[in-house]
């Protein structure tokens, strides 16, 4: 019996020992492959960091209402201002990993277990755009009803949500806004472009409420014939029984209610009262409706 346990430890380590060789012949091949696309590449500071990707980082706010600081804040931490091998080789600053649906390379660094499987993207303006629809899903959805300016609600709100699992990750993101006085690019907006902007939002995360299970659950190499093939599983995290429960049924309605809802072709009042768990008495009243016809592009109050 020990001789038998000891040839299947053997044999663990010996495939263990490939499957390390392999993801390092990969990593090298990416890392050739950056040298060569960026062969004078300087290393950042963080004002120059700062600098290069306020722009990116403006962009995704203006179009998701993703303070621009916190994400000048959480890239400049989980890429050490862009200098992190997986910054610099894989162009991924926020550290996102291979999912089912990512069809992209790999990189692969040791994290929550050995050789986890990290994205390559093809320029870093990829892995900001990336992170805003990592964001962009059920667990982390009332932090998109925030002004766009409240970073300080945002940090706390992330942590909330489990984004991060250090206890100090609200404060590590406060003091490095502060300290460089990133909430200089965070800007307001009126009520009616934060109505607008919500209403865009959280129909894209209902919308993907279903495929969330797939979208964002890592797994150890990617469905990519870019990168290099070994016998893998899902690693599936312990998902919430609320997460598992949408998942199984594409056809619930959804888990928060926007303040808006723009009318699209097919829509009636009973099917809109029903989607958002609000009576048809309500939405008349809300929005002033003396019979039930609704037109498509009208805003529908639905909240007071």
């Amino acid at each position: 019996m020990n001789k038998k346990l000891f040839v299947l430890a053997l044999a663990v380590v010996f495939l263990t020992a490939c499957k390390t060789k392999k993801y390092s012949r990969n990593n090298k091949q990416i890392e050739k492959a950056a040298n060569k696309a960026n062969p004078d590449a300087k290393s950042f500071t963080t004002l120059s960091y700062i600098e290069q990707f306020k722009g990116v980082a403006i962009e995704e706010m203006n179009r998701y209402g993703i303070p621009a600081s916190i994400t000048l804040a959480q890239g400049i931490i989980e890429s050490g201002s862009g200098n992190s091998s997986l910054a610099k080789y894989a162009n991924n600053h926020f550290g996102i990993k291979c999912t089912s649906e990512w069809k992209g390379k790999a990189y692969y660094k040791d994290d929550d277990q050995a050789n986890d499987c990290f994205r390559v993207y093809k320029d870093a303006r990829e892995s900001y755009k990336d992170h805003s629809e990592f964001l962009k899903r059920k667990r982390y959805s009332f932090l998109f009803e925030l002004d766009k300016n409240d970073y300080k609600n945002w940090a706390y709100g992330l942590k909330q949500a489990g984004y991060a699992t250090n206890p100090k990750y609200p404060d590590l993101l406060i003091n490095v806004i502060d300290k460089y006085q990133l909430y200089q690019y965070d800007q307001p907006e009126s009520e009616k472009d934060k109505l607008k902007r919500e209403d865009k939002v959280f129909s894209e995360i209902n919308a993907n409420i279903p495929n969330e299970k797939k979208k964002f659950t890592p797994v150890d190499t990617p469905p990519s014939k870019q990168v290099i093939k070994t016998p893998d599983t899902l690693r599936i995290s312990a998902p919430v029984a609320a997460d598992t429960a949408i998942a199984a049924q594409p056809d619930i309605a959804p888990i928060f209610k926007p303040a808006s809802y723009t009318v699209k072709q097919g829509d009636t009042l009973y099917g809109i009262s029903k989607k958002f768990k609000i009576s048809i008495d309500e939405l008349k009243s809300l929005n002033n409706l003396t019979d039930t016809g609704i037109k498509i592009g009208q805003k529908l109050i639905l909240v007071k």
